[in-house]
């Protein structure tokens, strides 16, 4: 099949994959300031708990096949670590060392969530360090082997003050443990249209590269040394994190929030985390301002990837249009597209006004075969960053530069 990635060379696909991984970690970070805002600090925290061990062991095991890595032992685990959106690379700098294959420890040398949280105070950062890395350390674990313990050697809040690395942790799989079942929250995502839909098809795979993620451990993995068809299907993937993440967070507001306060503050995620992914991408592909420019921005936004799941298409003269999907009536309900298809344009302006603050998404009867449309007009006015934009760029994140190593 063809994607909005063939025309784009290795070297700049494996620049997506880790803007991809690191804006699907800040989807986080664009909610929680709202959930705080409603839920407090403990209801903030177990919507934490429930949005990662919801999705987290689903997508590792779709990682795992889709770069061919299996097997129930602490090197694997570590693999399927790196190529989650909890851990995206430098950011969250995990370093790993395998011990055996039932052994092992990771540190991270910097962690971009504890300077996000560490300002806040002692409480924020017990509520993450503790309270919520506990059961979903464990959760990605058991995905891999329930077996499978993640145990803290020493973390935040840090003494000294300022100690590196942040944290140190164990990994020990122990036959006589006990078997962790798998969460509840899970189960339920497990059964939504995004955990079971198949993006295995490639494209030719004669080209340079790897094709899987075999053989040793790589503490820095490097992206560039796979085939265009692997990267391309990384990509998918990896936006697909994304959404699993989306509907467990929304199931656990659902079960919190009434259904209108809920709808509130999933638009609010949504919009935050579209404008600051769009504000990235664009410095990262060295887009202008022009009509190109904007055009290539939706055809790569990972929020409209991928295209079995979410349909959205944009057109040389500027018209975005959704189109039937499976994220739309997908349980557990707000997914994206479902928030796209009830006709919220939020997301879609805080998109288009990172390439340029004029432009505005102006809803219009759809034709034949589309569920929505939205023409980009150009206003004489310049937009105002959305607040939601403005709550998700707190984060240490949305400014982070990667480095060449």
């Amino acid at each position: 099949m063809t994607t909005a990635f063939d025309d784009l060379d290795r070297a700049t696909l494996a620049v997506l994959v880790r803007e991809y991984l690191l804006c699907g970690h800040l989807i986080d970070r664009a909610a929680m300031p709202f959930v705080f805002a409603s839920l407090g600090l403990e209801g903030m925290r177990d919507v934490a708990i429930d949005e990662w061990m919801g999705a987290s062991p689903i997508y590792t095991q779709r990682m795992r096949r889709a770069l061919d890595f299996d097997g129930d032992d602490v090197e694997t685990i570590f693999k399927g670590m790196q190529l989650d959106i909890g851990a995206p690379p430098q950011f969250m700098d995990f370093r790993y060392r395998v011990i055996d294959a039932k052994h092992g420890e990771f540190e991270l040398a910097h962690c971009g969530a504890l300077m996000d949280v560490e300002p806040m105070g002692e409480p924020f950062v017990v509520t993450m360090c503790h309270h919520i890395e506990d059961p979903t350390f464990d959760a990605t674990a058991a995905a891999t082997n329930p077996r499978a313990r993640m145990r803290p050697v020493h973390r935040p809040p840090r003494a000294p003050a300022g100690r590196l690395p942040a944290c140190l942790w164990t990994v020990t799989i122990d036959d006589d443990a006990e078997s962790l079942s798998e969460p509840e929250i899970a189960k339920g995502i497990a059964r939504s249209r995004a955990a079971t839909i198949d993006l295995s098809s490639r494209s030719d795979e004669t080209g340079e590269g790897r094709t899987d993620y075999q053989g040793p451990l790589e503490n820095d993995l490097r992206f560039e040394a796979f085939s265009k068809p692997t990267l391309i299907w990384l990509l998918r993937e990896i936006a697909l994190q994304g959404h699993l993440l989306t509907l467990s967070f929304t199931d656990s507001l659902k079960a919190r929030m009434d259904e209108d306060k809920a709808r509130e503050v999933a638009v609010q995620r949504f919009t935050g985390i579209a404008g600051v992914t769009a504000q990235r991408l664009t410095s990262a592909l060295g887009l202008g301002s022009d009509h190109a420019s904007l055009v290539k921005l939706l055809e790569l936004h990972p929020a409209f990837h991928p295209r079995e799941y979410i349909d959205v298409r944009v057109s040389p003269d500027l018209e975005i249009s959704l189109h039937d999907c499976a994220g739309i009536g997908d349980r557990p309900g707000l997914s994206w597209a479902e928030l796209l298809a009830s006709g919220e344009a939020g997301p879609l302006d805080a998109i288009v006004q990172a390439v340029d603050p004029r432009a505005r998404c102006i809803p219009r009867e759809p034709p034949s075969g589309a569920l929505r449309v939205w023409d980009i007009e150009m206003s004489s006015k310049t937009a105002a960053e959305k607040p939601e934009v403005s709550v998700t760029k707190i984060s240490t994140g949305a400014a982070f530069s990667f480095e060449r190593r």
